[in-house]
């Protein structure tokens, strides 16, 4: 089977993470990012500045349909971002987002004939997200798989590691700094530290606040 990838790529803290830990891993890396009419054009511009930044083929992809199908947080400026209460999901939960996005990465995977496709879902740090858990990733990959009658290998480096660990894992790579200053996790569209007041802002920087104190601590 080729060493060649692609990532899905939104230009966030995991996705990048993941595409820096792609180019380390693979021959031949490309990204997907996928417009779905989200509510800051930001994010695309983020992660066209950081493909460029790393000299990787960026495609985009229109997906504005699940704007339409999925009102949310994320598509929808009347809509307030907000944690889910109980068992309630948050309001930034897109419906079918993540089965829609590596359904497409598959088929677009399969004309470059890449048999590899990246992506940061995450169980530990995943909001309750149920497209962000192991068994429905695995569980996607064999049906991609069979409908296609390709082998895919959805690969998912950040699945069972916490935002300290992400962290962490950025560092050991060598791009801690460049993740921290050039990503955009931020739902209300600001780079680097973000507002520090949404849910993924607060994440991110407890995530980062607990790593900068261990290794700090290592350091010492």
């Amino acid at each position: 089977m080729n060493k060649k990838a692609l990532v899905v790529f939104s230009g966030g803290q995991d996705s990048t993470t993941c595409l820096i830990w792609a180019l380390q891993n693979f021959d031949e890396v490309q990204v997907v990012t996928f417009n779905y009419n989200q509510r800051h054009a930001a994010e695309i511009e983020v992660a066209t500045e950081i493909a460029r930044h790393f000299n990787v083929k960026q495609h985009i992809l229109d997906l504005g349909l699940l704007n339409q199908l999925a009102p949310n947080a994320l598509t929808r400026s009347d809509i307030e971002i907000a944690a889910g209460e109980g068992d309630e999901l948050p309001t930034t939960f897109v419906d079918g987002r993540n089965l829609l996005f590596l359904s497409f990465a598959a088929i677009m995977a399969k004309q470059f004939s890449y048999h590899h496709i990246v992506t940061g879902v995450c169980q530990t740090d995943f909001s309750g997200y149920p497209d962000c858990r192991d068994v429905f990733v695995k569980s996607l990959n064999v049906t991609l798989n069979l409908s296609m009658d390709y082998e895919f290998v959805i690969h998912t480096p950040l699945m069972w590691l916490d935002k300290k660990e992400t962290w962490q894992m950025a560092d050991q790579l060598g791009y801690f700094d460049y993740v921290r200053e050039h990503t955009l996790t931020c739902y209300n569209g600001i780079k680097g530290s973000g507002c520090g007041t949404c849910p993924a802002c607060q994440l991110r920087s407890r995530g980062l606040e607990q790593y900068e104190a261990e290794r700090k601590k290592v350091g010492s």
